[in-house]
C-alpha cells in the first residue's frame, strides 16, 4: 500500500512549518495590527490569503475535485520545485523523464541535486513499454509524464499512466499544462484510485494568464498537506488571486477562446500542409504544432528577421520547429512569410 510518509524526506516529515499571521487568525476584524503591515489602504497593503481559499473553491467546482486536494503555486514551476524539495532526498532519490519533453523537470532536479534518468520516447513519441521503464527505475523519487507532451503535442492514455504508477514507488507527476486543448479526460479523474499521482495544470495557457503565474497541483490530501507545509507563507500574491478568480467566474469566455484555437489549429495544419518545404506536421492536442522542415534553421532565422518568433527545437528533434497557434491574423502572417522563404 502506498504511504506518503514513506517517500517524504525525513527532515520535511519532522519539520515544524512557519505559522503566518493570516494562518493564526482567519476571521473578520475591524482593526488589523498583527502582521506589521502598512495600515494605509492601497488595496494591496494587506498580506494575501496564504491558501487562496476563494480561488480553490472556484477551481473545485470546475475541476470536480475537493478543495483540500488542490495546491496553487507561483506557476507550475513552483509546484515542481516543491515536489523535489518534499519527496526527493538529494543525492539519493532520482527523477525519471521521457525525452523529448519539458526541460524544467531536469533543471529543477539539478537545482535540488537529484539525478535525472532519461528513458527516451519511441520514434513516434509514445511512452516506452513498461518493461523498459522497470529496467530504468532503481529508486523512488519523481517520475514526470507531460501529457499533452511539450514539444511534441501528443497525449498519453490514462491506462498507460495507471500502469506506470503501479510499478513506481515514488510519485508520478502528470503535467497537463495543455490539457484544455485536448478532448481527452484529465488524469485528475484517476486521483481517487491512484494514490501516488500528482496532476499539474496551469492558468498560463488556455486561461490567458501567463503574466499572473498561477499553477495548480492536484493530488491526495496527504500529498497536498506536505506541499503546503513547505511552501512560502504567501506564495501567490493578491493581484494574481483576484485576476485568477475573475477569469474563472467568466469561464465561458475561456471555453470560447479554446474552441477558436482548436479550429485555428486545424486551419494552420491545412495551410502548412500546402507548403513544399514542410516534411511533417506531428499530431497535436496542444495549442502548438511541431513541424519538420527541409531547412529548419533557414526558416527559423528568416522568420526572426521578419519579426516572427517561433521556437527552434532542432537540438532535441532534428529539423523541427515548434509553432504556437495564434490568432487567424497572426497565422496568416506566419504562413505568408514561410511561403516567401
Amino acid at each position: 500500500m502506498f504511504n506518503v510518509d514513506n517517500i517524504t524526506r525525513k527532515n520535511i516529515f519532522s519539520l515544524i512549518p512557519y505559522s503566518s499571521a493570516r494562518e493564526e487568525f482567519k476571521g473578520e476584524a475591524s482593526v488589523w495590527l498583527d502582521a506589521n503591515e502598512n495600515p494605509f489602504e492601497t488595496d494591496v497593503n494587506r498580506y494575501p490569503d496564504p491558501y487562496q481559499t476563494e480561488l480553490k473553491k472556484a477551481l473545485s467546482r470546475i475541476k470536480n475535485v475537493d478543495e483540500n486536494q488542490i495546491f496553487i503555486g507561483n506557476g507550475s514551476d513552483e509546484a515542481i520545485d516543491l515536489l523535489f524539495r518534499a519527496f526527493c532526498e538529494p543525492g539519493q532519490d532520482k527523477s525519471y523523464i521521457f525525452p523529448p519533453t519539458y526541460g524544467m523537470y531536469e533543471v529543477s532536479a539539478n537545482i535540488n541535486n537529484v539525478e535525472t534518468v532519461r528513458v527516451n520516447l519511441t520514434a513516434d513519441f509514445q511512452l516506452p513499454d513498461s518493461k523498459e521503464i522497470i529496467k530504468a527505475i532503481d529508486s523512488k523519487g519523481l517520475l514526470f509524464i507531460c501529457s499533452p507532451n511539450n514539444p511534441t503535442g501528443n497525449i498519453y492514455s490514462l491506462d498507460a499512466i495507471k500502469e506506470i504508477a503501479a510499478i513506481f514507488s515514488g510519485l508520478v507527476v502528470v503535467d497537463e499544462a495543455y490539457i484544455d486543448f485536448s478532448n481527452t479526460t484529465s488524469a485528475i479523474s484517476l486521483l481517487n484510485e491512484v494514490p501516488n499521482l500528482v496532476v499539474l495544470q496551469t492558468m498560463s495557457k488556455a486561461y490567458g494568464l501567463a503574466g499572473l503565474r498561477l499553477g495548480m497541483a492536484f493530488a491526495s490530501k496527504q500529498i497536498i498537506d506536505v506541499i503546503n507545509k513547505i511552501k512560502p507563507p504567501y506564495n501567490v500574491n493578491t493581484l494574481s488571486q483576484v485576476g485568477g478568480l475573475k477569469v474563472l467566474k467568466g469561464i465561458t469566455k475561456v471555453i470560447n477562446q479554446i474552441n477558436k484555437l482548436k479550429i485555428e489549429r486545424t486551419t494552420l495544419i491545412q495551410s502548412l500542409s500546402s507548403i513544399s518545404s514542410v516534411i511533417k506536421i506531428y499530431p497535436s492536442e496542444a495549442n502548438f504544432l511541431l513541424v519538420e522542415f527541409e531547412d529548419s534553421d533557414k526558416i527559423f532565422t528568416t522568420l526572426r528577421l521578419k519579426g516572427i518568433i517561433i521556437r527552434n527545437r532542432t537540438s532535441e528533434i532534428k529539423n523541427c520547429l515548434r509553432i504556437t497557434v495564434g490568432t487567424p491574423e497572426q497565422n496568416k502572417v506566419l504562413i505568408n512569410a514561410i511561403k516567401e522563404i
